[in-house]
């Protein structure tokens, strides 16, 4: 009787592919045409052609940008960040495009702090099968992303790992380069007592403070399709807000200055909120007091907060509660950076001081 399950034929094997193993070259080439129809449209002429090369080429020394030819010693500044499990979501609500520019901002925004442009990014994504439903939604999301920062999209990594994922999950990290003049490094060494501390308004939650989140969400039996009446959307809606990206903001507020050094120091708020971020640029001699009820939080906090009955300490250390980015200066100079970012189109407030103390941050 012959045996059940029996994958030999005439003694030998069948034949197997790389497509038997669950790798398709179509579905990879057609992704990556796709992929440079958009990328392109991120392209500067500092961008060099290089078809169907191994690395991407990008021209530093160019007529245009934040400092025009005026690096003496130009410093390049490299960060690397990934979405976190903010994805969780965008894999239960089946939509893809907002995490790429999740993706983008994390690298950026931590780049803005040190007073860099940003040069070019890159991407990595890593997937159990290349879908291009869920793939071209999450790099035109990272597409959107670089544009709004000022950036190429020089290249990037689909890594396709059957076996490695679930059916309809993948992982995403990203790689941003970027240049400052040596002299004009932000260190946050020339903040002084009296100092004043602007804040600029986040998007929502960014991307950090998700484990939580979801542990909220899970455990108050939410739903993410409902429409909920003070965010005026449904909740999955408001949580896939993609993160803010400051690049122009930032920019305005150096580029208006370029002999003087007027931004002392900046800091993104990420996880760990302002309490954890904003010591991270302060010299050992300066304490930051943060007057909490100089903003109102958006909608989004406090109904999070009501949920999970998390303490509002707790919450200040977890998210970064509707400033998601922190500029310190001097008062002299404070109203016209705020007036600069605000041309921009993000809202600014003065939330606090600098006084002598202990590094830390004090909520009030």
């Amino acid at each position: 009787m012959a045996r059940q399950g029996n994958s030999r034929t005439g003694g030998r094997a069948q034949p197997l592919t790389y497509a038997d193993a669950g790798v398709n070259f179509a579905t990879h080439n057609r992704l990556v045409t796709e992929i440079f129809k958009r990328v392109r449209s991120t392209y500067s002429p500092r961008v060099m052609e290089l078809e169907d090369g191994f690395g991407g080429l990008f021209s530093l020394d160019y007529d245009r940008g934040l400092f025009s030819r005026n690096y003496r010693h130009p410093v390049l500044v490299a960060c690397t960040d990934g979405v976190g499990t903010k994805l969780k979501l965008a894999f239960a609500l089946k939509r893809h495009d907002t995490v790429g520019i999740d993706c983008v901002a994390m690298s950026i925004n931590d780049m803005l702090c040190l007073g860099a442009e940003p040069l070019f990014f890159l991407d990595y994504i890593a997937t159990g099968k290349k879908d291009l439903k869920v793939l071209l939604p999450l790099v035109s999301g990272v597409v959107e992303g670089c544009k709004q920062s000022g950036c190429a999209l020089l290249g990037g990594e689909t890594a396709e790992m059957p076996g490695f994922y679930p059916p309809g999950e993948y992982d995403i990290a990203g790689f941003a380069v970027g240049v400052v003049e040596k002299g004009r490094v932000i260190k946050g060494e020339g903040i002084r007592p009296g100092d004043v501390i602007l804040g600029l308004e986040s998007s929502g939650l960014h991307s950090n403070g998700f484990s939580l989140v979801r542990k909220i969400v899970e455990r108050a039996k939410l739903s993410l399709k409902k429409r909920i009446p003070e965010l005026g959307k449904t909740l999955g809606e408001e949580l896939l807000t993609p993160t803010r990206i400051y690049a122009r903001a930032v920019a305005a507020a150096l580029g208006a200055y370029k002999r003087k050094q007027v931004v002392q120091g900046i800091a993104n708020i990420t996880g760990g909120g302002i309490v954890e971020n904003l010591p991270r640029v302060l010299p050992a001699s300066c304490q930051a007091v943060v007057d909490t009820r100089s903003w109102t939080p958006p909608p989004i906090f406090g109904l999070l907060q009501r949920w999970g009955n998390v303490p509002t300490r707790e919450m200040f250390h977890v998210f970064n509660m509707g400033i998601g980015m922190v500029i310190v200066a001097s008062p002299y100079h404070i109203d016209a950076l705020g007036d600069r970012i605000e041309a921009e189109g993000v809202r600014t407030r003065v939330i606090g001081q600098i006084v002598a103390g202990p590094r830390k941050v004090v909520l009030k």
